[in-house]
């Protein structure tokens, strides 16, 4: 936990996917958080968590619905949703807080 403390505590937005490899909407996400992920470059950051891997995490922040996309900037949670969204959707929310 204390290594994502670090990945949130910085001055750019960062953008988490938490998902699942057994669920199907959190797979469709891929290609799209890799589109957000090109488009933005270096303006933010897109980080994937495997829920089955960071379990801890997961209940920490009370990951429910997959997949749960939640945008940190300067270590405070600005925005969360759980279920898909499209590429220019998430650009535009991130865009926000650059």
């Amino acid at each position: 936990m204390s290594k994502f403390g670090e990945l949130i505590d910085v001055n750019v937005p960062v953008l988490f996917d938490f998902y699942a490899d057994g669920d199907e909407l959190s797979t469709t996400m891929h290609p799209v958080m890799r589109d957000v992920a090109a488009a933005l470059g270096d303006k933010a950051k897109v980080i994937k968590i495997d829920i089955d891997k960071n379990q801890e995490l997961a209940e920490a922040l009370r990951v429910k619905g997959l997949p749960t996309l939640i945008i940190y900037k300067d270590g405070e949670m600005k925005w969360r949703q759980s279920g898909e969204q499209d590429a220019d959707t998430l650009i535009d929310i991130i865009q926000e807080y650059v």
